[in-house]
């Protein structure tokens, strides 16, 4: 085509669009203002499908549940739309790439994700709510297949990792201005902690679980020193600055115990501390507790300090399992979960239903001024026993081995490769896990794309770095030449 013809054309095209546009919107119909975003993203699923996972990342945190507009589904976009059209390529290429690096499969990781998965269909079907279970199961895949296996392709090229980590901060950002300043209008009360980053994250738990989960990693690239210009390493900072104070405002005690499993793991790492002394530790630490238990529990109803403004006493209020509230609901529902799963061993009550069928489980006295029957407050408040009252104890199980295999693998990368670069990003992007890891004792996140998509990215990046990134490229080289 002539080139005045292309450039005619197209400010024709843009034209028409401007017109129809500004009078739809006129009229109050604003959804085609979306039309050049989805555009793009076509363009980027054609041409770079490695921009399209990165941009996940960027949006995520900005993502919004269409539930908050009073839809009856609950999708959290434009993240989840976008990561169900990911599914679908990843599975066309699956079937049609013959040139398809199929090592991503074999991968040990990859085996216990089978294992979780199938596990998890065959509860869809026992389940008290199969059509429940069934939407459950189908929005893990969306959340699991392309963030975990498309990821490890995209990991394939190792700027992707710290490309990755940054996206989801950078869209962050936005979000935690927009928190603190609906707090500082609210006087940073507590009240206002709990709901102030609505609508982008549910509350204030989820909100400080993924600060938790992006600030060692943030701190790790705070602290390079190789080849970082001046104002990276400025900028980095700056990152580092705000997430630490969002996280202090979050209120979530929870996220901030979970930094510090972060860095006593930090510590046995780098110190090498044998897994059996921890094991020991822990057996030793577990018999003490049985042993003293009444004293123990007589010492922790003691403690009346409830949530509270003055940071040292909103601390102390963790251990307060008499008059707060909080502590005293997640008991509420963790004894909750617990009678689920006597009831129901095996094949529990089907994924997705805890929220739906754990109300006649309550009974008078665990509950709170909180508690609710409608399930609309939460669910088992603890990843680890929401998924054993749904899936019984194979689907704690399926769970449990997936994170043994991802601290396994990250610890042995972290002790064999010798290349500085991959064995600082292994051991940041396990130690951004390890704050989940800790976490889920307290609350559940997966469920959703705000912790879905870093936890399951973070691993994948473990995987791509333990298959391509082991070994040292430069030493190799090196050898090759002298041979």
């Amino acid at each position: 085509m002539n080139p005045k013809k292309k450039i005619f054309l197209t400010a024709g095209i843009s034209l028409l669009y401007i017109t129809i546009n500004t009078l739809l919107i006129a009229n109050e119909f604003y959804w085609l203002n979306l039309l050049p975003v989805i555009l793009l993203l076509g363009v980027a699923f054609i041409y770079s499908l490695d921009i399209v996972y990165i941009l996940v990342a960027l949006l995520t945190p900005l993502s919004i549940d269409t539930s908050n507009f009073g839809w009856s589904l609950g999708l959290s976009v434009p993240a989840e739309p976008i990561l169900a059209a990911l599914l679908i390529i990843f599975l066309l290429k699956l079937f049609y790439d013959t040139n398809f690096d199929r090592s991503i499969f074999t991968h040990p990781i990859s085996y216990a994700i089978y294992f979780y998965f199938v596990w998890m269909l065959i509860t869809v079907f026992t389940s008290s709510d199969i059509i429940v279970s069934l939407k459950w199961f189908v929005a893990k895949l969306w959340l699991i297949i392309p963030t975990y296996f498309f990821g490890i392709i995209v990991f394939k090229e190792i700027k992707n990792i710290p490309r990755f980590v940054w996206a989801y901060t950078l869209g962050f950002i936005p979000v935690i201005f927009f928190t603190l300043s609906v707090h500082a209008a609210n006087g940073f009360s507590d009240h206002a902690a709990h709901w102030a980053m609505s609508p982008f994250y549910n509350d204030h738990t989820s909100y400080g679980a993924m600060l938790a989960m992006m600030i060692p990693v943030i701190f790790g690239f705070s602290m390079e020193k190789q080849t970082q210009s001046k104002n990276i390493k400025i900028f980095t900072f700056i990152a580092l600055v705000i997430l630490l104070v969002a996280i202090f405002f979050s209120i979530s005690r929870a996220a901030w115990a979970s930094l510090v499993g972060a860095f006593i793991v930090y510590l046995m790492i780098k110190f090498r501390i044998r897994i059996a002394w921890v094991l020991t530790l822990a057996v030793t630490v577990l018999v003490l507790f049985f042993s003293f238990q009444e004293q123990i529990l007589m010492k922790l109803e003691r403690n009346k300090q409830d949530s509270s403004k003055d940071f040292i006493k909103h601390v102390q209020s963790m251990s307060n399992i008499t008059t707060d509230a909080s502590n005293l609901e997640r008991i509420n529902r963790w004894k909750s979960a617990i009678r689920l799963f006597e009831d129901r061993p095996i094949f529990g009550w089907g994924p997705g239903t805890y929220q739906f069928v754990y109300a006649p489980y309550q009974k008078v006295e665990d509950k709170t001024v909180i508690s609710t029957n409608v399930g609309n407050k939460g669910t088992a408040h603890s990843e680890y026993l929401l998924i054993l009252s749904e899936e019984g104890i194979l689907g704690l199980i399926s769970l449990l081995t997936i994170l043994i295999l991802v601290a396994s693998t990250a610890i042995n990368t972290y002790y064999q490769t010798d290349n500085a670069k991959t064995k600082q990003y292994v051991l940041l992007l396990f130690l951004g896990l390890i704050t989940y890891i800790a976490h889920a004792f307290l609350n559940n996140f997966l469920d959703t794309d705000k912790a879905a998509v870093p936890f399951w990215g973070f691993i994948a990046a473990i995987v791509a770095i333990d298959l391509y990134h082991k070994e040292n490229k430069e030493i190799e080289s090196q050898k090759n030449n002298v041979s």
